[in-house]
């Protein structure tokens, strides 16, 4: 059952949401990375809806089964760039930075493959995603 609705929602909270959303899609950065991204924040979280809604959005996005399958296993597996699993990485680190160190190391791994705006929004991005999955566990939607 839900907690909150949407009617609940204050009005303006997912709109200026959204502005940032669209300021992510319009970044330099590749939809599919992001989807990787925002798909791979919400397995982490453990977020019903946030897996669903992603996982249609990768697909939607062009990417195939065997790699949205393996997303949980990214580091055992061969589907998945070096670029890839720099970000995949950054991205499960950024998302438990309770437990998980944002150090030197983790940046520059970034930085073969990406430049420091890029970077900046590849922060965005995770910290964006976050704060939807814990909204929506939070208010509970349905998946």
């Amino acid at each position: 059952m839900e907690r909150v609705s949407r009617e609940d929602i204050p009005k303006g909270m997912f709109e200026n949401l959204m502005v940032i959303e669209n300021y992510i899609n319009d970044s330099p950065l590749d939809l599919k990375l992001l989807e990787l991204i925002r798909l791979r924040v919400a397995q982490v979280n453990n977020c019903t809806y946030c897996v669903n809604m992603h996982r249609k959005e990768l697909k939607d996005a062009g990417e195939i089964d065997e790699r949205i399958a393996s997303l949980n296993d990214w580091r055992e597996t061969t589907l998945f760039s070096e670029k890839e699993k720099a970000v995949l990485n950054f991205t499960e680190k950024l998302t438990k930075i309770s437990s998980e160190q944002i150090d030197d190391e983790l940046i520059d791994s970034l930085s073969n493959h990406f430049n420091k705006s890029e970077i900046c929004y590849l922060t965005l991005a995770v910290s964006q995603i976050n704060t939807w999955t814990r909204l929506m566990k939070t208010f509970n939607f349905p998946s």
